[in-house]
């Protein structure tokens, strides 16, 4: 037992360190793992045969990926994919398997051997890829639909590549492998169902399990879970489905096949139960750490003998299969119209080889389709891809996005032909509104933005706006600053604000500044640089949340309102002095002491405010609440 901690131990420590230090980085949590598992085996050598019994554990995170992908994709979805799904998919995976194929031929492969290596390399890293593009912000991109449309054909069409490849086993490999273990005297000791069928019998057995796991998913787990949902014990719900994917994953090795695969289809199959995001929600804690875990087996994993006999052979067609994979992607992305730097990503971000694929090799080694001294190197170049391919998202990162940003940016700046009253810097979610209403008030307004997209979509409703930047001082004069009576600053870079703001109350002191703030401290910057009006973006809203939150837990509409002038207005009264103690703490170098007490005591005031019942006394906005007597208005002229 001691030993098995002191393992756990060791894991988890590579990964506490490494990963949060390739964060850091901006390598990725991905590289993070493969680095540390690197580290931990071929360098320090401080784990070693129990690698790959730990891998086999591990790679229940991947089993568990795929069943939370499956939840994911209702049929209706799967449906509406189909264009995308099959027709991008399916040509990578065909055009992919046929390039390597006649490659291998022409390297004197058989053809059945070729094939099966074709299908290998067709495959990508699905935990890999949507492991990166969750960290990165990337899944909702173009990009990032496409290439999820992608992988999820791959792990679909590996179904059908279990089913093909025991058909075409090698009798000369069957007899040696039968040979072998005679002169041994060993037996398989793993437990199959399917072990001594033939190719054409092991296929009906693994469709008609197919079937009969997606009609009991659809018939049966519904009374099930319902049941033990019943019990009120959640606990038990989480045991119910981790034992349906583990009982799933066991039931496919049983038949030969990947167990992510059945669990996947399960998942699909559920897709559409009342229970998918209670299952969700049990099965994520435990799918996170174990990808981590697989991620880490698979850089402790790297034979560093094997490499070292066949260095530049096994580099040189790591290489050569991620650049084939590279074009074969970008020559769809063009041909499917994927765009600008999303295309670069679809192509960058599956260029590798991935876990099926050394599912397959060890799958084609059993089947005796590959021989183990042609499965060892291909094993080894599936290893390296995933391991070279964050350095290609480093590469989209730091390269590829800087250059379309650059790019889009040289387009020139219009030449500004009307002025107005108002200049609005910022025509994003926040400046819209503003523009909209004061135009819906017969207010002439100059709306600047340096973001030409955004230009473009507001040009296209009819709402008249020039590209250009508007921190530079020749496009205000052209937008009339001088002659303008307020400038609205409404742009998202917190520094180009506060320098903005410090700008035109220094060469146009007479001009009013209204700009919005991020949070308190942005608040303070402004402030200090000279801002006149300064709105929290959050403030206001948070405020309406609030009280609309008091309502609903059972305070009076009245008192509620009450409530929230009340903070209002201690927020306010307070705000000279906690902005005077943050200048003195900035001077400082940070909060200090008398910054923190200020807002103890801010703290402490909005809750005695709070506590004060005001009988006679109301804010402006607790007025509003009682409509004016008639012919209110003609008493007041009456009486000027």
């Amino acid at each position: 037992m001691t030993i098995y901690f002191i393992q756990a131990f060791i894991y988890l420590c590579a990964a506490v360190v490494a990963v949060p230090i390739a964060k850091r980085l901006g390598l990725g949590s991905v590289l993070g793992y493969l680095i540390a598992g690197v580290v931990i085996g071929p360098i320090i050598g401080i784990v070693g045969k129990e690698t790959v019994d730990i891998q086999h554990f591990a790679e229940f995170g991947v089993v568990m990926m795929l069943f939370l992908i499956g939840l994911e994709l209702e049929p209706k979805k799967l449906w509406a994919m189909r264009n995308r799904l099959i027709g991008l998919g399916g040509l990578q995976v065909g055009l992919t398997t046929a390039i390597v194929m006649i490659i291998s031929i022409l390297l004197g492969y058989h053809w059945m051997m070729a094939l099966t290596i074709g299908l290998i390399f067709s495959l990508s890293s699905t935990a890999m890829v949507l492991q990166t593009f969750q960290e990165k912000g990337l899944t909702k991109t173009e990009g990032g639909q496409n290439a999820f449309s992608v992988l999820l054909f791959q792990d679909i069409a590996v179904i059908p590549m279990l089913a093909l490849i025991p058909l075409m086993a090698s009798p000369v490999l069957r007899e040696k492998s039968q040979a072998g273990l005679k002169a041994a005297g060993e037996h398989h000791g793993q437990l199959s169902l399917v072990a001594h069928l033939p190719g054409w019998a092991h296929a009906l057995v693994v469709i008609s399990v197919i079937i009969a796991v997606i009609v009991a998913g659809h018939y049966l787990s519904r009374p099930l879970f319902r049941f033990v949902a019943n019990s009120g014990i959640r606990e038990i719900f989480t045991a119910t489905a981790l034992m349906l994917v583990i009982g799933i994953a066991a039931l496919m090795s049983l038949i030969g096949l990947s167990p992510a695969l059945g669990t996947f289809l399960s998942g699909v199959v559920l897709a559409t139960s009342e229970f998918r995001h209670e299952l969700e929600a049990d099965i994520e804690p435990f799918k996170g750490l174990l990808i981590g875990l697989f991620f880490i087996t698979v850089g402790a994993g790297i034979d560093f003998a094997v490499l070292s006999k066949n260095l530049f052979p096994i580099l040189g067609l790591t290489f050569g299969i991620m650049i084939l994979k590279a074009l074969v992607l970008t020559l769809l992305a063009v041909i499917f119209k994927i765009k600008a730097n999303n295309r670069w990503l679809f192509s960058l971000s599956m260029a590798q080889a991935g876990y099926f694929g050394i599912v397959l090799v060890n799958y084609s080694v059993q089947n005796h389709v590959l021989p183990a001294e042609i499965a060892q190197p291909l094993s080894m170049i599936v290893v390296l891809s995933m391991f070279f391919t964050p350095g290609l998202f480093i590469f989209y990162d730091k390269i590829i996005l800087p250059w379309y940003e650059k790019v889009k940016n040289m387009r020139e700046e219009d030449k500004i032909d009307e002025q107005g009253s108002v200049i609005i810097a910022g025509i994003g979610r926040f400046g819209q509104i503003i523009n909209r209403m004061l135009i819906a008030n017969g207010i002439k307004t100059v709306v600047l933005d340096h973001q030409p997209n955004q230009i473009d979509r507001l040009r296209r409703v009819n709402i008249k706006s020039f590209y250009g930047d508007a921190t530079r001082p020749d496009l205000l004069h052209s937008a009339g600053i001088e002659q303008a009576k307020l400038v609205i600053i409404a742009i998202d870079d917190r520094p180009q604000t506060v320098e903005l703001v410090k700008y035109i109350k220094h060469a146009f002191p007479e001009v009013r500044i209204l700009t919005r703030a991020f949070d308190r401290v942005h608040t303070y910057e402004l402030k200090d640089a000279g801002a006149d009006v300064i709105v929290s973006e959050t403030f206001y809203s948070a405020l309406e949340i609030g009280k609309t939150a008091l309502t609903h837990l059972g305070i009076h509409p009245f008192k509620a309102e009450h409530m929230k002038a009340v903070f209002n207005e201690t927020e306010q009264e307070q705000h000279e002095e906690m902005f005077q103690a943050w200048k003195v703490a900035a001077e400082e170098g940070g909060f200090n002491n008398q910054y923190r007490a200020m807002f103890l005591k801010l703290e402490k005031l909005i809750s005695e405010a709070m506590e004060w019942d005001r009988s006679d006394a109301h804010s402006k906005t607790e007025r509003g609440w009682t409509p004016p007597p008639k012919k209110y208005t003609d008493k007041i002229q009456d009486r000027s």
